[in-house]
């Protein structure tokens, strides 16, 4: 089974059922100092969708992130996302130091006011779910990368969030244990079903986990290329390994050298 580019537009795309939980419709961004980051990016991201940017380092990707969770503004265009229910996974798991797994996992509860009989019902559920059931009592210092990525991934989940926002979380990470997290962010994208936008640097981890892949220009950003990803889920690890992933692959780094041309 192979996959072409699409036909349409570059980031157009007709959304599942139930509409687009986030959308940008023509944004831009232009600093205070003059560096035009971003020009008229548009496309969306319905629940069940995991939508993937690729670019060159620059373009503009963390930029668009920082715009949906409103810790930034676009000087042009628009945003429609509900951003109180925004799941927003940094570069780096961003754990308090001085507060254990569970700790950290119920922050968000507590900041929504929740009881501390309810944040930590939804702190304990969410640590089950990311396989850290034994670790509440550790302190980040006592674990490793790739666990305290899972312990961030948890903290988010105990707000149900309909979109999560993942900014390149695991490029910090080893072969394995990155390999092991994208295989586990698919389990937990199958069974939350919600709206994701990944960022990363990596063509063989966007094809992997995606539904769709957007290649950007580099600055000012632009959607330039998209690939819709025929895989089904569940993917096996051994998907990475088959001619079919590897023309995809291809295709995407194609149009990705090709943007450095784009006008």
């Amino acid at each position: 089974m192979g996959a072409a580019q699409n036909d349409r537009p570059p980031g157009d795309h007709a959304d599942v059922p139930g509409g687009p939980v986030l959308a940008f419709e023509g944004v831009s961004k232009v600093f205070p100092d003059g560096t035009h980051a971003l020009e008229e990016v548009s496309f969306s991201v319905s629940r069940g969708e995991f939508v993937t940017l690729v670019g060159p380092s620059g373009c503009g990707k963390s930029t668009l992130l920082r715009i949906a969770s409103d810790l930034d503004g676009a000087t042009g265009g628009s945003v429609q996302v509900d951003r109180d229910r925004i799941g927003y996974i940094f570069q780096d798991a961003t754990l308090m130091p001085w507060r254990t797994v569970l700790g950290n996992v119920e922050l968000l509860g507590e900041l929504h006011g929740h009881s501390r009989t309810e944040r930590r019902r939804l702190a304990r559920a969410a640590i089950d779910t990311v396989g850290l059931d034994g670790f509440e009592g550790h302190y980040p210092k006592a674990l490793s990368g790739g666990m305290r990525m899972r312990a961030s991934i948890a903290r988010t989940l105990t707000l149900n969030p309909p979109v999560f926002l993942f900014d390149e979380p695991f490029g910090a990470l080893d072969e394995i244990t990155r390999e092991r997290l994208n295989e586990e962010t698919i389990s937990l994208f199958m069974r939350e079903q919600f709206a994701a936008l990944f960022i990363t640097h990596s063509i063989y981890e966007a094809v992997y986990l995606s539904t769709r892949v957007l290649v950007m220009s580099p600055r000012p950003g632009r959607i330039v290329a998209s690939f819709d990803i025929p895989f089904e889920y569940p993917r096996a690890p051994e998907l990475r390994y088959e001619a079919a992933f590897a023309e995809l692959t291809g295709a995407v780094s194609a149009a990705l050298r090709g943007s450095f041309g784009h006008d």
